[in-house]
């Protein structure tokens, strides 16, 4: 993990569990990324990696119990989200912490105007009136381009489409201009024409106000696009950082390498060819493993893979790092 002066966001160790019916499940496992301001770090991996649960621990949205965060420290300018009461974390979850959730329409409550929601967080926390918030309800909407705002804000979540439900939470979490934003697959089930337009609202967006970006998806595309580092998980740990360039010119970990492997339009030779994959599937999360996870999935495998996990290497002056024994003990 890579920490700078102009770093925002830090997240140092994390750990979460889930208690379930067969027992302890360890969901993340020493997760430590860093982002600056105007940065956008991708998270990236399979489905049931931990992505989305970084960003719920992240916001502390984990749902408790079954679920508690075990270890580690979520720094926003130095200050600890994890060690707040709950009164002054809500003071920065949607204020200076915001996150897009995955799915529009279940996160938008169905009784209520989206403009009475986007206006609900500048009550709550810049202590604005209600026809205020209204107003900055009218001038977010037409920021994230639905048109005819002061229409639409007194509209419901049904009338809108997916791809303007989208846009509509977008519009909610930046309505306080947070320092941070969560974006966890911003672009699900949305048209690829829709999906270009959410991509370039949120880099006109951070380009515009510095905000940090976190995106959090399993497209391999979207992170080219978007993303200035990219983080890789897998079973609920990093297992390989770097710059966007490097990771997809030269990835490290053999995980890294399938990911990309797999992605649609790799090469030129692809078109009616059958999509790659990585064999094997991801290990049980309820498993203690005293080495590395992709280990039964992995073409390069070493006997030590399968016992002990190897020290954290860090590359190119500590702007790179892996978590594999192909690379433990190369040169910094």
């Amino acid at each position: 993990m890579t920490s700078t002066l102009d770093t925002l966001l830090e997240v140092r160790g994390l750990g979460v569990e889930f208690q379930t019916r067969g027992g302890v499940a360890r969901v993340l496992d020493e997760v430590a990324f860093s982002v600056g301001r105007g940065q956008t770090l991708g998270l990236v991996g399979e489905s049931g990696c931990g992505k989305s649960m970084t960003a719920l621990a992240m916001m502390r949205l984990i749902p408790t119990p079954p679920g508690r965060i075990t270890s580690g420290q979520v720094l926003l300018d130095g200050r600890d989200l994890l060690a707040l009461g709950e009164p002054q974390m809500r003071a920065f979850r949607g204020n200076r912490i915001s996150m897009i959730f995955q799915e529009p329409m279940t996160s938008l409550n169905p009784a209520y105007t989206v403009g009475d929601q986007i206006g609900e967080a500048v009550r709550l926390h810049q202590g604005l009136g209600r026809k205020d918030a209204l107003a900055r309800a009218v001038e977010m909407l037409e920021a994230v381009g639905i048109p005819a705002p002061q229409r639409r804000v007194r509209e419901y979540p049904h009338q809108f489409s997916g791809g303007m439900r989208q846009r509509v939470m977008i519009a909610m979490a930046l309505a306080c201009k947070p320092d941070v934003l969560i974006a966890d697959e911003p672009t699900t089930a949305l048209d690829v024409t829709v999906q270009a337009q959410i991509f370039d609202l949120i880099s006109e967006l951070r380009e515009r106000t510095e905000t940090a970006v976190v995106l959090i998806t399993h497209d391999m595309g979207s992170i080219a696009e978007m993303a200035d580092r990219v983080a890789v998980m897998y079973a609920g740990r990093i297992v390989e950082e770097a710059s966007v360039a490097d990771l997809l010119g030269t990835p490290l970990h053999p995980y890294t390498q399938g990911l990309i492997a797999c992605a649609p339009g790799r090469r030129s030779t692809d078109f009616g060819q059958p999509l790659l994959e990585i064999p094997g599937t991801v290990p049980s999360l309820l498993e203690r493993r005293g080495g590395c996870a992709f280990a039964d999935r992995c073409a390069q495998v070493q006997e030590r893979c399968r016992t002990s996990l190897p020290a954290e290497t860090m590359l190119d002056g500590g702007g790179r790092r892996v978590l594999c024994w192909l690379h433990a003990g190369a040169m910094a």
